[in-house]
């Protein structure tokens, strides 16, 4: 019996044959790998019944309030911190899946034109395009917005299978073969589509508590795991969407992904137990997530804060020069190169190196090219606080 007062249906299973393809290896492990496996088979939770235990429901309660007094607080500051907590949940998503990459390689990557940074830092500036693409959709999240999401996720690595369902079996842990001997195997890809159809009719619905809710949908999508590659950073997009179409956001993404983080173990085991028909783990786990994220996002927060204030008592500029305008994009954008100046603020490319100059002389940014054409720039305290930020989400009890 769940402690959510009325049990989730728990996954049941159907046993399939997996057979070695013809142009696999002759190996042991191969052969291992084939013959029988069981494939689970989600119940369908479009009009399942929700009821709360008093203490579930007042930590879920109390999280969701957190969450809309974060986003209120900030305000008229939001144009900055927008852009930097979105970026900052995109990396925390991707961490979860062992994606890990600095602040600065991060923004390099976003870097128009440059064609440099890591590929995990590529990936993570991917999971920010979905992120936003989630956001955008949540008026209407449907299929449609979900593979959208995925898309903006998977296009640039892998596009054969971005913005589409699955076609063929996969399964989580195990060997590299096939699914026999696997710690979990999700639905066989025949049934993904229904399955998503019944999920977007759950989410439409208006009578759950908000993170009761999203909790429960984020722990179907990654039970169905519709897509070959990307359901974890894709599950927690739709979280976003979910947050902002229920109301909990109106300006800002909350970082629940860095909460989390913050104990990933008991993330999964969560979700496990959401398969066996428990779904007061995954509940908890979100509620206690959204509080470390907000907890997190205020230092961030505070940090930026000062940091600007003491830009502002070192910049020696004109109040109409445009060297102020580029410490608010830097600010929101703690990298650019001359094309990135010119293409946001419509400043001359020639122009560039005299409104940085102050900047650079208060130690505001720093350039970190040798190069005559397309320079660079960097702003280290603002990626020193997004690195500070990132540390503490991955560090269990900060």
């Amino acid at each position: 019996m769940s402690s959510l007062g009325a049990p989730v249906p728990p996954v049941s299973y159907e046993t399939l044959r997996w057979e070695r393809k013809p142009d696999a290896p002759d190996l042991a492990a191969v052969r291992r790998q084939s013959g029988p496996y069981r494939a689970a088979v989600t119940a369908p939770i479009a009009d399942l019944a929700v009821t709360a235990a008093s203490a579930v429901l007042a930590d879920a309660d109390d999280a969701s309030r957190e969450i809309t007094r974060f986003d209120a607080e900030l305000g008229n500051e939001i144009v900055p911190f927008a852009a930097l907590l979105l970026r900052s949940e995109s990396a925390a998503s991707s961490r979860i899946e062992n994606l890990t990459a600095s602040a600065r390689a991060i923004a390099e990557a976003e870097l128009p034109g440059e064609g440099g940074g890591t590929r995990n830092a590529a990936e993570i500036v991917a999971n920010t395009r979905a992120m936003a693409a989630a956001i955008t959709l949540a008026d209407n999240i449907d299929a449609d917005a979900i593979l959208a999401m995925h898309d903006a996720l998977m296009a640039d690595h892998a596009p054969a299978i971005a913005g589409r369902w699955r076609t063929e079996q996969v399964w989580i842990g195990g060997g590299h073969y096939g699914p026999v001997g696997a710690l979990f195997v999700p639905p066989r890809h025949e049934v993904v589509a229904a399955a998503i159809d019944d999920l977007i009719t759950f989410t439409k619905r208006y009578d759950i508590p908000a993170l009761i809710h999203i909790a429960i949908a984020h722990a179907q999508f990654e039970t169905i795991h519709p897509f070959p590659d990307g359901n974890g950073r894709t599950g927690r997009a739709l979280v976003q969407a979910m947050l902002r179409r229920k109301g909990l956001t109106r300006q800002v993404t909350v970082p629940v992904s860095a909460g989390l983080l913050v104990d990933t173990d008991r993330y999964f085991d969560a979700l496990t137990a959401f398969r066996a028909g428990d779904a007061a783990p995954i509940v908890e786990r979100m509620s206690e997530a959204s509080v470390l994220a907000v907890q997190n996002g205020r230092q961030l927060v505070s940090e930026l804060r000062a940091v600007r204030a003491g830009w502002d008592a070192r910049i020696s500029a004109r109040r109409d020069s445009a060297t102020w305008r580029i410490a608010d994009l830097v600010m929101r954008r703690p990298v650019v190169n001359s094309a990135v100046l010119s293409a946001e603020l419509g400043i001359l490319i020639g122009n560039v190196p005299r409104y940085l100059e102050p900047l650079i002389d208060a130690g505001v940014v720093k350039e970190f090219t040798d190069r005559t054409r397309n320079r660079a720039w960097r702003a280290p305290e603002v990626l020193d606080s997004l690195d500070a930020f990132a540390e503490r989400a991955g560090r269990r009890g900060w």
